[in-house]
């Protein structure tokens, strides 16, 4: 279910307006690029937030132009360089089906975006091929949208990714909550939690720490996706205790994310708030609190924090210390659409959030987007 102060920041453009033409900046914005090569002594993850590439529920009216075959253009180059690219999809892969997620308001009305409680999202399955040729090689499903079309579309989305050669995480609790990768001879585990139905309870803590015991076994290093948090401009800091948001509960993040890496995972990635928060180095491991929006074309205003992106383009040694990262910093404009911002405002948010919430405890990050420890 999707909270209101989601539904306040969903976009509520007719379509043909001056608002929905808008479309991303000119091919001539300058794209970032990898500084170097990769480090064969060390395993880098580009790693981003919410990516939601369009909607065909309740119609098509929120399709990205040129199909969105150009929507993750400007990032392509840090993503495919990367050993690992990750990234949180929002909203099942898939043709058809029928959602019952809203009761007996089947599909969004034409209300105004403000007066909006339920939404559910239906996402092409052409559009995993973009997926793919930006670079992405494994995709978080345990999230409050990739379940919006129920078993139907969890089983659609598996198979798009599978024969895109994509693994995912969260699609369930039980065969798919995880997967390992592969890389320079190491096995990568993930796992993904979130606070909704049929994945991974982010609020069963001894039950996260079990399946990141188990998944260790299996793996030489594991990676913690977590989507969790209250949502919206006032909850880009990280609080102590519990988060509950109109009434559900967002989960103790603080005490989550130190409790996956006490139980042997390497890195914690966060999405969901709908905002980029800050990040913490907890015994020598990073935790990424919150990504924000990445993709989300068509539902959103974004403006201000909400509009803010990044890459997380982080480096681990072959033990799953941090060793340091960059941040690539971005921009969704108009409907949607990641593009390069070369002021790194993402950079400098992030920075005072880290600061402000964790202090001596966050990694050190300069103009340029480096961090380390």
């Amino acid at each position: 279910m999707k909270s209101l102060v989601f539904a306040i920041l969903l976009l509520g453009v007719a379509p043909g307006s001056p608002a929905a033409a808008k479309t991303q900046a000119p091919d001539t914005t300058p794209r970032p690029t990898p500084a170097e090569a990769s480090n064969p002594e060390a395993i880098t993850i580009a790693a981003v937030g919410d990516i939601m590439m369009g909607s065909t529920f309740p119609d098509e009216t929120r399709l990205p132009p040129n199909d969105g075959k150009d929507l993750l253009q400007d990032f392509t180059p840090v993503l495919s360089a990367a050993d690992i690219a990750f990234g949180n999809l929002e909203g099942p892969l898939l043709e058809g089906g029928v959602s019952t997620k809203c009761g007996q308001k089947k599909i969004v009305s034409k209300k105004p975006a403000s007066e909006q409680h339920c939404f559910a999202f239906r996402v092409p399955t052409r559009y995993g091929e973009y997926l793919k040729a930006a670079g992405f090689d494994v995709m978080n499903l345990a999230n409050n949208h990739a379940g919006d079309f129920g078993d139907y579309g969890r089983a659609s989305t598996r198979k798009v990714l599978d024969s895109l050669g994509i693994k995912y995480l969260g699609s369930d609790r039980s065969r798919f909550a995880t997967t390992v990768l592969e890389v320079k001879g190491k096995k990568i585990g993930f796992v993904g939690f979130a606070p909704n139905e049929g994945v991974p309870n982010l609020n069963d803590l001894a039950g996260a720490r079990q399946r990141v015991t188990d998944l260790k076994a299996k793996a030489d290093l594991v990676v913690v996706s977590f989507h969790g948090g209250a949502e919206g401009t006032g909850y880009q800091h990280v609080p102590h205790g519990k988060e509950l948001f109109l009434g559900e509960s967002r989960g103790d993040l603080r005490t989550f994310t130190h409790a996956m890496i006490d139980a042997g995972a390497d890195l914690v990635l966060g999405h969901g708030p709908h905002v980029m928060r800050g990040m913490e180095i907890y015994r020598d491991h990073l935790i990424v609190y919150s990504m924000g929006n990445f993709c989300t074309y068509g539902w959103f205003t974004l403006e201000a924090e909400t509009a803010l992106t990044a890459v997380f383009d982080i480096t681990l040694n072959m033990d799953g210390q941090f060793l340091d990262g960059k941040l690539y910093p971005g921009k969704q404009l108009g409907r949607g659409g990641p593009v390069s911002d070369p002021s790194g405002e993402a950079i400098r948010v992030v920075r005072a959030l880290s600061v402000d919430d964790f202090g001596a405890d966050a990694p050190r990050i300069a103009d340029d987007g480096g961090f380390t420890k």
